[in-house]
């Protein structure tokens, strides 16, 4: 417990009274958790500024809205990691390449799933790592077809740090790349997030017709030569549509 910051625990603490508990006032609080009564006001008033909690005309508090929104991104992406796994396994089996499946946190993609290509040397990436949405083709697929005003918004408030020396640094060229994915249906990268490396992406969208996800195959660059891209395009674009109609698309 030492290791753990205490004003995490103590909200914690608070939060999970309403695990089997509707409504609770302050104190009530107080007298479940046996915590004094200024650190529950303390706790309880931060909680619900950042909307964990909510408090009614009668002054007694249940959980915020906000739950909500979490339980369902982390439904959304549940759902999306069981239906995308065996597609991604079938994918990697027809292309010998790695799989990726990635979603949206903020301005970033976040990797929620990966199944690992069949040669020796692998790429560096993992569940749970991280990029901005502008570098690389999965984290792209997701820019491209987002709403057009939220897309260029994204581009006109964020800086293109370069990650790889393929990385885009040009807001024009970005623009320009995201139009010609939208076209296309697909995204391209080569070295934008490490040094010879390349990976082809598509779009999975959901049952309203919105951007839920992104599906890539990644690999050496040397793997991805003109001759190869349109069969390894066309693969992954199934992948994404199977997945898609299976999320109601």
């Amino acid at each position: 417990m030492e290791s753990k910051n205490k004003t995490v625990v103590k909200a914690m603490t608070l939060l999970n009274l309403f695990l089997t508990r509707e409504k609770l006032s302050l104190n009530d609080m107080i007298e479940l958790t046996g915590m004094p009564k200024t650190s529950v006001y303390r706790m309880v008033r931060s909680l619900e500024d950042m909307g964990f909690l909510d408090r009614d005309e009668d002054g007694m508090y249940a959980l915020g809205l906000l739950f909500l929104q979490y339980g369902q991104l982390v439904s959304d992406r549940l759902d999306i990691r069981k239906i995308a796994l065996p597609i991604m396994k079938k994918l990697r089996d027809e292309v010998d390449e790695a799989v990726h499946l990635i979603v949206r946190e903020g301005d970033e993609a976040m990797y929620i799933e990966k199944i690992e290509g069949t040669h020796t040397v692998r790429l560096y990436t993992a569940i749970g790592r991280r990029s901005p949405l502008y570098a690389g083709a999965c984290a792209r697929s997701i820019l491209t077809f987002l709403p057009r005003e939220e897309r260029e918004e994204y581009i006109k408030k964020t800086d293109l740090v370069p990650i790889a020396s393929g990385t885009i640094r040009d807001k024009d060229e970005l623009g320009r790349v995201l139009d010609e994915s939208y076209r296309n249906g697909f995204t391209v990268s080569h070295s934008e997030l490490e040094d010879y490396t390349s990976a082809i992406a598509a779009p999975i969208f959901n049952n309203k017709r919105q951007i839920a996800a992104g599906i890539s195959i990644a690999g050496f660059e040397a793997r991805f030569q003109n001759d190869r891209l349109p069969y390894l395009t066309e693969r992954v674009r199934q992948a994404a549509l199977e997945i898609s109609r299976k999320l109601g698309f």
